[in-house]
């Protein structure tokens, strides 16, 4: 009996001991990777439904959005959407500030209106903990010094190749969009640029008028974000390759660069007259 006793407390003290080692006393210690329990925590709070659906249609938007729209969006009360959007900025999810909804200013403007947009900071949750993006940095700096940028092209255009499989290139437009969505580039049709359509890429390729009423697809995010603000050329060249063969160069669409502040550098768009999107026109 005194054995058996001395083996369940053994047991006992292995288990607390384990507990601990992960989390501490009760704490969440290092578990969830580099970020670590704020991580987790912020992650978590997505775990309402009406938070995450609020979240969705901030980063959906792709610009500041005030309380009553998005408690208008959502089919909520304007108090309960501003609780859970300050919870979701206290977290780190959401960026806010202020300012006038109706666009004018000076006596009789109103008062400034809270505000709210995603965050800039990355939230990451890995069990166990990886890092990743140093190993990208790494890699990423030794293909640089190198000059191995024709090769990380050629490796990423494979990459989007096998990743559309047996299916032919996308279609069309909406085709093209929910296949980036997948991917988790947050894509968006919008009117093409009268500047830039068919054109003034970063391959230094002729601009052209833009077609009456032609759309292209912008992405709001860069899954690359990170490596691509320290290696831009090398990192957007190799996301361009491998949207090249994600999408298709063979069919009706074509990807090449456009960058824009804050958003994706590349930009999908239909190839004027049909031709192939594989060679410049």
């Amino acid at each position: 009996m005194e054995e058996a006793n001395e083996e369940r407390s053994g047991r006992d003290g292995r288990a607390r001991s384990g507990a601990e080692g992960v989390g501490g006393a009760g704490g969440l210690g290092g578990v969830g990777g580099v970020g670590g329990a704020a991580d987790i925590e912020a992650v978590a709070l997505l775990h309402d439904p009406v938070r995450s659906r609020l979240y969705a249609y901030v980063v959906a938007q792709g610009r500041e959005v005030g309380r009553n729209e998005a408690a208008e969006a959502l089919g909520i009360a304007r108090t309960l959407a501003a609780h859970h959007l300050d919870k979701l900025t206290a977290a780190g999810l959401l960026e806010s500030g202020s300012r006038r909804l109706t666009g004018r200013s000076g006596p009789g403007a109103g008062r400034p209106a809270k505000v709210y947009a995603r965050a800039r900071t990355e939230r990451a949750v890995t069990l166990p903990a990886r890092d990743y993006r140093t190993a990208a940095e790494l890699l990423a700096e030794a293909a640089e010094e190198a000059g191995l940028d024709a090769e990380l092209c050629a490796a990423a255009r494979r990459r989007g190749e096998a990743l559309r499989g047996a299916a032919p290139p996308c279609a069309d437009l909406a085709e093209a969009a929910d296949t980036l969505a997948a991917r988790g580039y947050e894509p968006h049709t919008e009117p093409a640029a009268p500047e830039t359509k068919s054109g003034a890429g970063a391959g230094g390729e002729g601009g052209r008028p833009a077609d009456e009423g032609a759309m292209v697809v912008r992405m709001r995010n860069c899954p690359f974000h990170a490596v691509a603000e320290r290696y831009p050329p090398l990192v957007c060249g190799m996301n361009l390759a491998l949207l090249e063969g994600l999408i298709g160069t063979d069919g009706p669409l074509r990807a090449r660069m456009d960058a824009r502040p804050g958003e994706c550098c590349v930009v999908v768009e239909e190839v004027p007259g049909g031709a192939s999107g594989g060679e410049p026109l």
